[in-house]
């Protein structure tokens, strides 16, 4: 009872005062990795009709960020606003990889006749489709496009992925000016505290544990603690964080990637490396890490049959 009059006191709240942010622990939620939160925390609310929008873009985007495409693919509509049907694309592409091929097609032809700057969602996800499809450059100009945290923080995601530690750097100081204390600032200083070297990679574990601490301890923040430890090569703690990880996210890549490196860098069995490896492979068949794998190793095969073995 007591929770719902906060609630109830809250979304009136929300009505008299336009300027709270009603979808502060929602969007937090998303960005964090806490998927399920930020459905159930969305679908409690009742925002006003000019934030209506972004609520569900969070929660299609959290089903999506499930692998759960068909609740997006079935709800969405093609009367939806211009943003669903962004998120109902991105869905799509994963859902069908037989239908990538036309999708970026499509994309490639926006692109180039010129893309409404005004919808940040369909820039978020044209380079989210881009980014996966190794293409940077069109990535950027997608991002380039638009001024919001998220799109900056992409770009420093995709500035690191690239090696490009100064533009990053660039960026993150645009999003210090921009807001200095949001999720997404403290997350993108985490990521390229873990670039620059040393000194920096406890920093980094101090800003996740700091997440932690305010929200819970969701398996993106437990692996950027667990990436910190392994670079300062601190294994057997990092595989505790990433055990962790794995209880509340089983198939997480990010998380059986690092499992992978670290079991082979403890000793542990090939099996157990292995294990880690298909179960990826398995889950993640379109993810950049298992991509450029079957590229090696489907470049390893070649070389050895051209080799005989000696008797």
């Amino acid at each position: 009872i007591v929770n719902y009059k906060i609630r109830k006191n809250f979304e009136a709240t929300i009505m008299a005062n336009p300027e709270v942010d009603a979808l502060f622990e929602v969007r937090n939620a998303f960005f964090l990795g806490n998927y399920q939160h930020c459905i159930t925390e969305a679908q409690k609310l009742k925002p006003p009709a000019n934030v209506a929008v972004e609520r569900d873009v969070l929660v299609y985007r959290s089903y999506i960020a499930q692998k759960k495409y068909a609740v997006v693919l079935d709800e969405v509509k093609t009367s939806s606003p211009a943003e669903l049907q962004a998120v109902m694309i991105f869905a799509d592409y994963l859902q069908n990889p037989r239908k990538r091929e036309n999708i970026l097609k499509e994309l490639d032809g926006k692109l180039n006749a010129g893309l409404d700057a005004s919808n940040t969602v369909f820039l978020i996800i044209a380079a989210s489709i881009y980014y996966m499809e190794q293409n940077f450059d069109a990535a950027l100009r997608c991002l380039n496009l638009a001024d919001s945290l998220e799109s900056i923080a992409m770009r420093v995601q995709i500035y690191l992925f690239m090696n490009r530690v100064d533009l990053a750097r660039k960026e993150l100081k645009t999003m210090v000016e921009k807001d200095e204390d949001s999720t997404l600032t403290q997350l993108a200083s985490a990521w390229l505290n873990l670039m620059v070297g040393v000194d920096k990679y406890q920093d980094a574990f101090y800003i996740f544990q700091e997440m932690i601490d305010k929200t819970t301890p969701t398996p993106l923040l437990l692996n950027g603690q667990a990436t910190s430890h392994i670079l300062q090569g601190k294994l057997e703690e990092a595989e505790g964080l990433l055990q962790e990880a794995l209880t509340k996210d089983s198939n997480n890549p990010e998380v059986l990637i690092n499992l992978i490196a670290v079991s082979q860098q403890l000793g542990k069995s090939q099996e157990l490396a292995n294990r880690y490896l298909s179960q990826l492979k398995d889950a993640h068949s379109s993810h950049l890490f298992v991509q450029d794998y079957l590229k090696k190793e489907t470049l390893f095969d070649q070389v050895a049959a051209q080799y005989t073995p000696s008797n």
